[in-house]
């Protein structure tokens, strides 16, 4: 029986968060960047009982596809009868949208009622660690999420890496799959300078004697997943090859790629799954900001891509949307990203484009503290340079994206916004 269906088991008459607001604790924690290590997390875990191990996991890993491959597998989880939870970042508008069980964003009530046990053995944990060490937003998050689990009775829960792997808050779960969709190149500050790096820093997660599931990576990247994994006495499954699943495959490429990690990743668990179910899946499961086409007028494409990779695969499964009608571009992308590569890719396919900014408190409460964007002026130059001429620019993105629909709409054309995950909210 699939426990988490019915709600969550011993927790329906005492969710207890006594008024806790989970969402103004979590923007509160961690206002100065990064802060990597797991003895923070190790010892916040220790104090609430240990909930990562009271529940299967799976961990995926990588550069892109992450969120999309830990949204399907979970499906194809919970499809199959098991009660299952998924841990995704970043999220649009509030943290819980990250815990989700069976499918669905987890309740307020006990969101609040997870987090509120996590901030009270916070209290317990910051006493006995170092001058200014604090536990960190992303490490009271996570907890939350596998407190969340633990305590709705899930069996399997599908866990997004956040940072990297090794030093990544989520590198406490005993997990018995890991899954490594990609890698490219992304915070070299902190992962490495070379694909190799940074696929080491990835790869680090895999736990012995579990199973590998690789995604399509370079040979390179390939041999060194296969050498890893035979230090560790882990098994290798490849899912290089796309799923055949048309419901995937028509909207994006990309898109049947993941859908085949994700379903290597869920067999691990669950034994051979039916083409029928894995079609369902497909065809059924709400990928939020990966190729999202809202049929309004005009429809209008919502794609993170935020990182070349991530624009090459969007251009290359834009035109199957577009059906050759214009389309008409909004973009913003963050500090220290790679813009020009993100809007090379993208900028023949456009008519026009609009470049915005996110605004500095959307992203002070969202896991990116100190984080920015790069000027829309900035970008809106890298435009020109590639090869756009209709470019305009407006400060606040809700405003963009409206701007960007408008223009669409007078084309007969279709609306895109790319670029972060943090410009799409604005879109809804």
């Amino acid at each position: 029986m699939n426990a988490a269906r019915g709600g969550f088991p011993g927790t329906a008459t005492h969710p207890r968060s006594d008024g806790f607001d989970a969402e103004a604790w979590l923007r509160g924690l961690e206002p100065v960047g990064w802060s990597f290590g797991l003895e923070r997390i190790a010892r916040l875990l220790d104090q609430l009982g240990s909930p990562q191990r009271r529940f299967a996991s799976i961990h995926v890993v990588g550069t892109n596809g992450k969120s999309s491959v830990t949204m399907l597998t979970a499906a194809l989880l919970d499809r199959a009868a098991l009660a299952t939870g998924a841990y995704l970042s970043p999220h649009r508008e509030r943290w819980s949208e990250r815990v989700q069980i069976s499918g669905t964003e987890i309740s307020v009530e006990h969101f609040s009622a997870a987090a509120s046990r996590v901030a009270e053995a916070i209290t317990t944990v910051e006493r006995d660690l170092g001058d200014g060490d604090v536990v960190t937003q992303f490490e009271a998050a996570t907890a939350t999420a596998f407190v969340a689990f633990a305590t709705a009775g899930v069996e399997v829960a599908v866990i997004e890496a956040g940072l990297g792997g090794r030093l990544d808050a989520t590198n406490v779960i005993p997990s018995r799959v890991t899954a490594l969709t990609s890698i490219g190149i992304e915070h070299t500050e902190y992962l490495g300078e070379t694909a190799i790096e940074i696929a080491e820093e990835k790869l680090a997660v895999l736990q012995e004697g579990s199973v590998m599931v690789l995604g399509r990576v370079d040979p390179e990247i390939r041999a060194l997943a296969r050498r890893t994994a035979a230090d560790r006495d882990a098994r290798v499954v490849s899912a290089a090859e796309p799923a055949t699943s048309p419901a995937l495959a028509n909207r994006a490429p990309y898109l049947a790629g993941n859908l085949a990690v994700a379903v290597a990743a869920a067999e691990q668990i669950t034994g051979p799954l039916d083409p029928g179910l894995v079609d369902a899946v497909a065809s059924e499961t709400r990928l939020a900001g990966r190729m999202e086409v809202s049929e309004d007028d005009p429809p209008t494409v919502s794609d993170a891509a935020h990182n070349p990779d991530g624009a090459r695969a969007l251009a290359e499964a834009l035109p199957a949307i577009a059906h050759g009608r214009p389309v008409v571009g909004c973009i913003a992308v963050l500090a220290g990203k790679d813009a020009e590569g993100i809007i090379a890719p993208l900028a023949p396919l456009l008519d026009a484009l609009v470049v915005t900014e996110v605004p500095p408190g959307r992203l002070e409460g969202s896991g990116r503290a100190g984080a920015g964007s790069i000027p829309a002026a900035e970008l809106a130059s890298l435009a020109r340079a590639a090869g756009l001429d209709e470019i305009e620019i407006l400060a606040h993105p809700r405003f963009a994206i409206a701007r960007a629909r408008e223009l669409a709409r007078q084309r007969g054309g279709v609306a895109l916004a790319a670029g972060s995950h943090y410009l799409l909210g604005y879109g809804s």
